[in-house]
């Protein structure tokens, strides 16, 4: 199979499974005092360094979870915001968290419209939340997270980056984005699934959404997931030290967009205008609605998704797409190809051969109608 799914989850890095062996070779549970317990807790304070030190953060401000969706609902729950805006593209975990929270509007690259923004906390009451995704998981449009954070300053506002996406992909830095909460989650990187982390900078008022144990300075109780977090910080740091190697997954997925585009000149690509993760491709083929095109692919032995991969293996419209300007049609006919660390050329030939199959079968049939 050629895997081109990376934005749904990453293969396992191999520096993050031999960090995970260790840490459940080694056992223990890090809230208890004896030997045992002290090299857990001695594991998981030094994942907690290292996660802090490759973003920009303080070792206390890395608050432990289950994945990126408990860390943006901790966030969006448990900051006190009277008020919530979210990004009209954001992941159904941060557009969900709060059934109260204000959609903003994208432009048609995707991009937050920061005018928007600047009305909406203008018109608010109370302290207010904004949150903004700093990378979007179906088009890899890149938001303007820092500027989102000079508007929301103005206005008093706190400001939640779910940063899932991007980690890995470009360089992040909790001060640099000047974000008072900031998400990421393990399986994106190449770590194992089950395991995030929520940034809380400088000490800001967090309730917690479990509460027991007092573990996680009391933000968030539960027994660590030893394993998971030492599985996390590894793959972190190695996908860090690679991220020169996004130069060539640019080279690889802007060759197979032209390639696509010169054989189907109706081909749209959401999000293209934008600035981009280098890995990130969605691709509307006219005449074709996605779940045929996944299912082909699939059984070509090509491996993407459809819009989000956290739906249960529902296909809806995108509601992505629809925020920037999508038909229903439209948001219905896009696939989305990301690549990652273990992606060859191999793969890339192999999808432009399928994909190019597949049209000739059903889209350009569809669009040689049409224009008849």
């Amino acid at each position: 199979m050629a895997y081109l799914d990376y934005n749904a989850t990453a293969p396992l890095r191999p520096e993050a499974r031999r960090a995970m062996l260790e840490a459940a070779e080694a056992g223990g549970n890090a809230s208890s005092v004896h030997a045992g317990g002290r090299r857990a807790r001695r594991m998981i304070e030094e994942a907690r360094e290292r996660v802090a030190m490759l973003l920009g953060a303080r070792p206390d401000e890395v608050v432990f979870t289950s994945g990126g969706t408990e860390a943006n609902h901790l966030a969006l729950l448990g900051a006190g915001a009277d008020r919530v805006l979210v990004g009209a593209t954001e992941h159904d975990s941060v557009r969900l968290a709060r059934a109260d929270a204000q959609a903003l509007p994208v432009d048609g690259s995707g991009q937050i419209a920061l005018e928007k923004l600047d009305a909406a906390l203008t018109e608010s009451a109370g302290r207010a939340l904004v949150s903004v995704m700093l990378a979007n998981n179906e088009t890899g449009v890149i938001q303007p997270v820092a500027e989102v954070a000079r508007v929301a300053r103005r206005h008093g506002a706190l400001v939640h980056c779910d940063a899932v996406q991007a980690i890995g992909k470009i360089a992040v830095d909790l001060r640099a984005l000047d974000v008072d909460f900031l998400s990421l989650s393990g399986h994106k990187l190449g770590g194992p699934q089950g395991v995030g982390a929520l940034l809380v900078r400088d000490g800001r008022m967090l309730e917690p959404l479990l509460r027991g144990g007092g573990q996680e300075f009391g933000r968030r109780a539960g027994t660590e997931n030893l394993p998971g977090i030492a599985g996390m910080a590894a793959a972190l740091a190695a996908a860090l030290r690679d991220l020169a190697a996004m130069d060539t997954l640019a080279r690889l997925r802007d060759g197979m967009e032209a390639r696509l585009a010169a054989l189907c000149p109706e081909l749209r690509v959401w999000g293209r205008g934008a600035p981009r993760l280098a890995n990130t491709s969605c691709l509307a083929m006219p005449g074709t609605l996605a779940e045929t095109q996944v299912m082909a692919l699939d059984l070509a032995g090509i491996e993407v998704s459809a819009g989000a991969a956290c739906s249960s293996g529902k296909v809806r419209p995108s509601h992505v797409l629809r925020a920037m300007g999508a038909g229903e049609r439209e948001a219905r006919e896009a696939i989305r190809v990301s690549l990652g660390w273990a992606s060859a050329e191999d793969d890339v030939e192999r999808f432009v051969a399928a994909w190019a199959a597949l049209y000739m079968r059903t889209g350009g049939q569809a669009a040689r109608v049409a224009a008849a």
